[in-house]
């Protein structure tokens, strides 16, 4: 059994995705392939646009056949940790052989060879780094120029830094090489839209999510570039209201920030002493969540980090806790999101060989896990219960029960 295994946000699941699975399939020759998905929160510090049983079905309908859930301290978290909690949750299922990733590059030899230097961090280049950074660089840029001054010859190799998915892939060759896991990761080359592309060309069958985003919230025309099942599960969101955005939170943040003003936000992860002094001293200009932002962020620190700290902060995600849930190797538990019905062979797979207890029911987790796995849990619950109760309140309608929610299982 030859198993591939994906790191996928699908916010939401579009044409890019649908393809990333296929051509995955075809070139190791996959008999299955496994999503660790974030739940929902995702990576740039807001909520998922449509909850995580929602876009787990789009996979499942356009070629995934088993989907996990990455918890949120993980999702919500800069590239490193998001990258070793999902490399963590694929490697102890003890089944996967390879990890796919898009990249603007789509060089694996060079993004394996940056990985390398960055991983080893010869006495050299950490010079360097520290140089530039002593300078008043910022990271990104320090790391670039300690890059080709180390080794003139990634000068073209070192802009690939520049590009998220680049990055990302980088960082899931760091995880998988320091756990020693025997996943082979490659990548394919991202065509059509850039990641961070806002707009779509009229009838685009290559948008960017962000784009797909950006036009939901302009109603416009969005169709050709998912897939037909994936837009109509979509279109039920619309229809239902159940589109959610970061202002969704904007009462709920206020009120956890005004509670906690004259303690300041430094338990929370990675948030900063003058990080934490500067939203205390901004405090009194909030309107919304996505106008404090604005407020808050300045030139070394960016938007994406600013939301995602204010989004530990929301979360109770604590520095604390991603410091115990590292002493425990990042992932205590696999949580099944949905799969395939003909995907059977491959979950008893799992069961036989996974090295960490797998949940398909909420309500028997608690006589599985124990201290911190557990804690792990109900912290995930409890950010699930933030999510829907803000959709109820949008909506005027009761929020959904986890316990009582079943998998997203396709047939």
């Amino acid at each position: 059994m030859i198993v591939n295994g994906i790191v996928g946000e699908y916010n939401p699941f579009h044409n890019g995705h649908k393809a990333h699975i296929e051509q995955s399939k075809k070139i190791t020759g996959a008999d299955y392939t496994v999503i660790a998905m974030s739940g929902n929160y995702v990576q740039r510090g807001a909520p998922a646009v449509v909850d995580k049983y929602v876009r787990t079905k789009m996979a499942l309908e356009n070629g995934a056949d088993l989907v996990l859930e990455l918890p949120t301290c993980y999702s919500t978290a800069s590239a490193e940790y998001f990258a070793g909690g999902a490399v963590a949750l694929l490697d102890k299922l003890g089944v996967v052989n390879y990890l796919s990733f898009g990249s603007e590059c789509g060089d694996i030899e060079t993004l394996q060879h940056i990985a390398s230097i960055l991983l080893e961090e010869p006495p050299e280049f950490s010079e360097y780094m520290q140089r530039y950074l002593r300078e008043g660089y910022t990271y990104p840029l320090a790391r670039n120029n300690a890059l080709i001054q180390y080794e003139t010859s990634l000068y073209d190799a070192a802009r690939v830094l520049e590009s998220p998915n680049n990055i990302l892939g980088i960082e899931y060759i760091k995880a998988i090489a320091r756990r020693h896991s025997v996943i082979t990761p490659f990548t394919i080359k991202r065509q059509g839209s850039n990641y961070h592309d806002r707009y779509m060309a009229d009838n685009a069958e290559t948008a960017s999510a962000q784009a797909i985003r950006e036009a939901i919230t302009l109603e416009t025309d969005f169709s050709n570039s998912m897939p037909e099942s994936a837009f109509n599960d979509l279109f039920d969101e619309i229809e239902n209201k159940n589109i959610m955005d970061l202002d969704d939170f904007s009462q709920m943040l206020y009120y956890k920030l005004l509670q906690e003003k004259n303690i300041g936000y430094t338990s929370y992860f990675d948030v900063s002493t003058a990080l934490s002094d500067r939203i205390s001293n901004k405090l009194g200009s909030f309107t919304s969540f996505k106008n404090f932002i604005e407020e808050v962020k300045s030139r070394d620190r960016t938007y994406t980090r600013i939301s995602r700290c204010l989004l530990h902060i929301l979360l109770d995600i604590t520095q604390r806790d991603l410091e115990c849930y590292k002493l425990i190797d990042f992932i205590p538990y696999v949580r099944i999101l949905g799969f395939r019905k003909d995907a059977e062979p491959l979950l008893s797979e799992i069961k036989q060989h996974s090295k960490i207890p797998i949940i398909t029911k909420l309500a028997d987790a608690s006589g599985i896990l124990y201290s911190e796995p557990y804690k792990m849990f109900r912290n995930e619950i409890k950010a699930n219960e933030i999510y829907y109760s803000a959709r109820a309140i949008k909506n005027n309608t009761p929020a959904k029960n986890e316990f009582s929610t079943p998998l997203v299982i396709i047939k």
